[in-house]
């Protein structure tokens, strides 16, 4: 055996070594005879005793001793066998397929008489696969259970080969085995979840509708209705062993561990609802407003989270919650309704803002989102006159343009009153950015469907006016922002603040007819989402100059269109006696994701439906457009779908699949919300 050469090699080498010191001594007594005879004698016996005893002892004990090394070797290799076999950490060799070829003692306890999981990895631990063991020299770590005991597995590589530096393997020369550490992690688990629960979680709860329910009490009852609020509240929060503190007249501060924050979760935050049974001669429905922050490290973060989700509730319209931690946020609610404000103040104030930021400055770039439609055109004048009344130069950045915004376009270039380059492409814009540039995104707070992106990287000072609910995407860093989600549009909101910047501002006939076309798109002809405000802007862009009767042919539809629009209706499929569903074919239409809203729109009308969703391909791209009345929030389904909206208007754009697809993930969306009461 090879192993056996080595060592007698190797036992040769330390045995020969006396005899090659008696030479040299033999060489040094030749050179002593020339010096001294006598002397040189006496040495050459000595010399000779010592070379008999090397002679002697490298043919008598080579013997032995190599026996000796062998019978010593054979014993270190069982003790360490046995020290493997009654190491305390689980240990196991499998081959390429996860099958366990040798495992010690207390691998095989783990088993428990399991033989099926003692002979097999993967049996014993589903989620480890094949392709999952190790190919090279690296270890793998993954965590995983066994019988109600969690542990840590590490896999290292371990191959077997017979080459030349004496290794053996009475085992196949090809064979690749995996060595195998278990290390049990259950009560570092358990710690580590008990520590868990034991984290603070802090919230925010905000009345949305405050002013507005105190104002139709008399004022010995609002005393008794904020302490039916009070009284609920607290009720709620003690029943997961939270603390309540009430910060404000309309606004709470609460802490509680974390362990109880999925009972909270569980019953989807039923403290909506009880509140809004409240009622003691009050017509509007008391709603809240809740911001939840937790798995932050530190309190003063998770505080952070609270506010910021309280921000995101407020900012979607109210009447939910938001749920924040250090990987993502959840929604809860957002059922009721949105109220219109009655008062302008906030208008007011964001118009007195946007007119102080503009000072100091030099041009202003108006951006919408892409494939601007006519609420995005209305918004972008109403701000571009607000601009050159300040005396600032202002462009609008158009990249794509629709058919249904020609015609109003074709009013700016046919007036005279505006000049040649008052529309322009995102790389011209991109182009004219310098320091003394605002840029003003309208209609629009989700950075991945505005229509040149690239501008929110290269401008410094960026502001926003938009009608829509945040979503968890929303542009970072604006130095201005306006979202009021009870606005029917965004041209509502531009029109609002025309009349607080300067006395002598006086708004053209083209922009008059865009923003009132702006107001009668979004709100459905005075439909869906009116308040009193949408009609006292109206009223306004009227005695401006805005004509109704314009307007109203301008959006008049072609024959093509209106067939298309028919034959999508006609084709029409009910889901659960509720839900509309719809295509509208592209071919040969200017504008097919107009048609589809308005379908859409269409569609509503239908008895006994709650939600249309009507669905076109167009560029590649899948453009969903869900509609509902008030019995359904098409916001949170888009969402579902990495869209967004408003509460009864919302959209959604899908890159990846096919129209059937879609429709399939949509209705399995429905399924999913009705499940979780939210449908």
């Amino acid at each position: 055996m090879k192993s056996r050469k080595k060592s007698r090699s190797l036992m040769d080498v330390y045995l020969t070594w006396p005899m090659i010191l008696s030479v040299i001594f033999v060489s040094a007594d030749i050179v002593l005879w020339f010096v001294n005879v006598q002397a040189a004698m006496i040495l050459l016996l000595f010399v000779f005793i010592y070379y008999a005893f090397a002679f002697w002892l490298y043919f008598s004990r080579q013997g032995k001793l190599l026996s000796a090394v062998e019978k010593y070797a054979i014993g270190s290799n069982a003790v360490q066998s046995q020290l493997f076999h009654e190491m305390p950490t689980p240990y196991c060799l499998v081959d390429r397929n996860g099958n366990v070829l040798y495992s010690n003692r207390r691998f095989k306890e783990i088993a428990n008489g399991d033989r099926a999981a003692a002979g097999s990895l993967i049996q014993m631990f589903p989620n480890i696969h094949e392709d999952m063991l190790p190919k090279d020299d690296e270890t793998i770590e993954l965590h995983s259970e066994f019988q109600d005991r969690k542990y840590l597995i590490s896999m290292v590589r371990t191959p077997v080969t017979t080459g030349e530096d004496g290794e053996l393997s009475l085992l196949s020369p090809e064979l690749e085995m995996v060595a195998v550490y278990l290390k049990d992690e259950t009560e570092e688990a358990n710690l580590r979840q008990a520590l868990a629960c034991e984290h603070i979680v802090i919230g925010l709860i905000y009345i949305d509708n405050y002013d507005e329910v105190l104002e139709q009490i008399e004022d010995v009852k609002r005393s008794l209705l904020m302490a039916l609020i009070d009284r609920k509240i607290n009720r709620y929060v003690s029943t997961v062993s939270g603390l309540t503190r009430k910060i404000d007249n309309d606004k709470y501060f609460f802490i509680l561990k974390e362990e109880y924050l999925s009972k909270m979760l569980e019953d989807r935050f039923s403290i909506l609802e009880e509140v809004k049974q409240v009622n003691i001669g009050n017509e509007l429905a008391v709603t809240l407003s809740i911001g939840i922050g937790y798995g932050a490290e530190t309190y003063a973060q998770n505080y952070e989270y609270a506010r910021t989700s309280i921000d995101m509730a407020l900012g979607r319209g109210g009447d939910q919650v938001v749920v924040k931690s250090n990987e993502k946020l959840t929604y809860f609610g957002g059922k009721a309704q949105t109220q219109e404000k009655s008062t302008r103040v906030k208008a007011r104030v964001k118009a007195q803002a946007f007119q102080e930021l503009l000072d100091g400055k030099d041009k202003v770039i108006i951006m919408g989102h892409a494939n601007s439609d006519v609420d995005c055109l209305g918004a972008s004048a109403g701000v571009y006159r607000m601009a050159t009344t300040l005396n600032k130069r202002a462009y609008i950045v158009e990249n794509t343009i629709t058919a249904t915004i020609i015609p109003l376009k074709e009013r700016f270039k046919q007036s005279g009153d505006y000049p040649e380059d008052l529309f322009i492409t995102g790389q011209q814009a991109l182009q004219m950015v310098d320091g003394s540039t605002v840029l003003v995104v309208v209609d629009c707070n989700r950075p991945s469907i505005i229509d040149e992106p690239e501008l929110l990287t290269k401008c410094k000072t960026i502001v926003v006016f938009d009608h829509h609910r945040q979503a968890s995407e929303t542009i970072q860093g604006a130095v201005l922002s306006y979202c009021e989600p009870y606005a029917s549009s965004a041209s509502e909101m531009i029109t609002e603040m025309l009349q607080y910047i300067g006395d002598s501002i006086k708004v053209k006939g083209p922009e008059a007819d865009a923003m009132y076309g702006g107001i009668v798109v979004d709100s459905q002809e005075f439909t869906n989402q009116t308040g009193v405000r949408t009609f006292e802007a109206a009223a306004y862009l009227r005695r401006c100059g805005a004509d109704i009767t314009r307007v109203r042919k301008i959006f008049r539809e072609n024959l093509r269109d209106y067939q298309a629009k028919a034959t999508a209706i006609s084709g029409a499929e009910i889901y659960r006696n509720a839900y509309a569903f719809s295509i509208v074919d592209a071919k040969g239409l200017e504008s097919p994701t107009v048609i589809a809203a308005q379908t859409a729109n269409e569609l509503l009308n239908i008895r006994g439906i709650k939600a249309s969703i009507v669905l076109t391909l167009y560029n590649d791209i899948i453009y969903v457009s869900a509609r509902s009345i008030d019995e359904m929030n098409v916001q949170v389904l888009m969402e579902r779908l990495g869209g967004g909206g408003h509460r009864t208007i919302a959209g959604a754009q899908l890159r990846e699949g096919t129209l059937t697809e879609a429709i399939a993930s949509i209705k399995q969306s429905i399924d999913d919300m009705i499940k979780e009461g939210e449908a």
